[in-house]
């Protein structure tokens, strides 16, 4: 049996949380058209037959402008050691200035990778013909592929090329397993991706969801939670006239919960205003626990 951690790394939207999703064949790391909208270190686990593959979904590596992004920075970069292959993914868009950072961070540690362009569907040749020179001209690359991951291309034969990749060894979990994280986490993470969805301009980045208490019976499960923002004008902005936004936000996410633990699920939000909470150690130290060293 092959078994191993497979780290994903890349510029923000290139697409590494669609990617992932894709390999497993379900959603479990939250995906939208914006820029930095993973925050967190995410091990999705894909159990084939004879093989375990941990994907590690992680923020995009970028020049950060607040203490938010000093700490998605890090957990990006805390991610790279210790993983049997690396996938860096570049958009078939183009090369970056932050692609190249990227790829000199990679070419510091000692962890073979696959080139990955994403979002080949474009069918820029030209483009992509460059990002692939670019892969296989740095030190550890072993292969590429091509994909979109939006159309479910070039998807199987990327998991034949990581499975080529990885060691032989024992499981690192239980076969039912989906990731490791607790459902506390999943349910905070699909109500923010429907304020990444419905809301714009800088409310996304000044916003997050803390889960403050669940009960849980065998055909309910009762969650409150509490969307943070960082100005009072932010909070009708997320409440919406009469309270249709939150409503919203609220009815999207109760839905993906509810197909998430196979139950009737109440929600119930409520917003709070935390000024300059991305700015504020306390209030980032609790957010990321145990993800930042």
């Amino acid at each position: 049996m092959k078994s191993g951690f497979v780290c994903l790394v890349g510029s923000p939207n290139v697409g590494k949380s669609t990617i992932v999703n894709t390999l497993v064949r379900k959603k479990v790391s939250i995906v939208s058209d914006k820029p930095q909208t993973t925050r967190h270190r995410i091990n999705v686990i894909l159990n084939l037959p004879d093989a375990q593959v941990v994907f590690v979904d992680t923020p995009g590596l970028h020049k950060p402008f607040h203490k938010l992004g000093k700490y998605l920075v890090k957990i990006a970069i805390n991610s790279l050691e210790g993983n049997d292959l690396l996938l860096f993914v570049i958009s078939a868009e183009g090369i970056r200035k932050s692609d190249k950072i990227v790829a000199n961070r990679i070419e510091s540690i000692d962890v073979p990778f696959i080139g990955v362009v994403n979002k080949c569907d474009l069918k820029r040749e030209q483009t992509i013909k460059e990002i692939e020179n670019m892969f296989t001209s740095m030190k550890g690359c072993v292969d590429v592929q091509r994909l979109s991951a939006i159309k479910k291309t070039g998807i199987e034969e990327l998991t034949d090329k990581i499975l080529n990749y990885l060691p032989e060894s024992l499981a690192y979990y239980p076969k039912e397993a989906l990731t490791d994280r607790p459902l506390t986490f999943m349910v905070s993470e699909i109500v923010r991706e429907k304020i990444y969805e419905f809301t714009s301009q800088e409310l996304p980045y000044s916003s997050a969801v803390m889960i403050d208490h669940m009960e849980e019976t065998d055909k309910l499960m009762k969650i409150w939670a509490t969307i943070l923002v960082e100005r009072d004008s932010q909070k009708p902005i997320i409440i919406g006239k009469g309270g249709k936004m939150i409503k919203k936000i609220g009815t999207l996410a109760r839905e993906d919960v509810e197909r998430l633990v196979d139950k009737h699920v109440f929600l119930s939000l409520h917003v709070k205003v935390k000024s300059r909470w991305t700015e504020n150690d306390k209030t980032l130290n609790e957010l990321f626990e145990g993800e930042i060293e």
